[in-house]
């Protein structure tokens, strides 16, 4: 039988439950920052994780949360992996180099772990996070750098395969001897590399529309802080018409200007949480993000975190 951790926050007095869920995110998964969208009540959540080989398989249970990762933090950590978050109830959202990919049950995506990235977990969820060294997926024809933060699939084809094949491992670990285990870790990978091998070399309407949107993200990005950035500017810029950009954001679960809003708080969120810039005014770092109604702002960002800008620095900062 393959050993396997527990943690649950039911043993845990409610005030702890949010710290040490955070902390338990940090350790377990090499270092990552986390918080609970300010949420107040107690914090419900659990991990149970098992190995097959190099691959280490981990199911979480819990409430919404986020969690992040600097590119300071990926370089302080010694294992490099690649990383899949397969749903099987509530929803996900990886963004990394620019890109965005939100999943639900019967989709997965994976980002890299030896860069800086974000998953949102919006609403109550149920994952498997699937963690495989990424010295056996890096080969010269895969361009792993493309392929991450991108919707893989599992509907259909070699995605679903692996994917049903994730969740079996996953489930029938406990009853595996130690080389049944690495058996089965070698074929995810297997699997999974061929997934991505299938992403790479498809040339069809969904990755057009992924090229379309990748280049919307980069112009989001580039004059995010222009208060004036707007569908129709967008357009014009990228010379194309408004419903080619809409039409590439089809599948995703935000819609463009949804886009440009979420951006405008990300980068909010991070002046906020910066200690060198803790004495620059919230109004002035609404306005650098882009917001132009500083009353919108608060509203949007209270929705967002569940605390005004001032008291969610208050207590980033400490």
């Amino acid at each position: 039988m393959t050993a396997s951790q527990l943690l649950s926050t039911d043993e845990v007095p409610p005030r702890e439950r949010g710290p040490a869920w955070c902390e338990w995110v940090y350790r377990h998964f090499g270092g990552l920052g986390s918080d609970l969208y300010g949420d107040e009540v107690p914090f419900d959540g659990h991990l149970a994780a098992s190995r097959a080989g190099d691959v280490i398989l981990t199911r979480l249970e819990a409430n919404r949360h986020r969690v992040l990762r600097t590119a300071r933090m990926a370089r302080l950590s010694d294992a490099a992996y690649l990383k899949i978050v397969a749903p099987w109830q509530g929803s996900a959202e990886v963004v990394q180099k620019g890109r965005a990919a939100a999943v639900r049950s019967g989709g997965w995506t994976l980002y890299d772990t030896t860069l800086d990235y974000t998953v949102a977990n919006p609403e109550r969820s149920d994952h498997l996070i699937v963690m495989l060294p990424k010295e056996q997926l890096a080969l010269p024809s895969l361009p792993l750098a493309q392929l991450v933060a991108r919707r893989v699939g599992g509907t259909s084809g070699i995605s679903r395969v692996a994917l049903e094949t994730m969740r079996s491992t996953y489930q029938e670990l406990p009853s595996m001897s130690e080389a049944a285990a690495r058996g089965a870790g070698e074929l995810l990978i297997q699997l999974v590399r061929l997934s991505l091998m299938e992403l790479a070399g498809q040339h069809t309407q969904q990755t057009q529309r992924e090229a379309l949107a990748d280049r919307i993200r980069h112009h989001v990005a580039q004059n995010l802080h222009d208060p004036a950035l707007s569908v129709e500017g967008i357009a014009q810029a990228l010379r194309c018409s408004k419903r080619l950009l809409h039409g590439a954001f089809a599948d995703g679960e935000d819609t463009l200007a949804g886009h440009i809003q979420q951006q405008r708080l990300a980068a909010s969120i991070r002046a906020l949480r910066d200690p060198a810039r803790a004495a620059e005014p919230v109004t002035a770092i609404a306005l650098a993000a882009g917001f132009v109604n500083l009353s919108h702002f608060s509203r949007v960002f209270r929705a967002h975190t569940g605390l005004s800008p001032s008291d969610f620095r208050r207590q980033a900062l400490g």
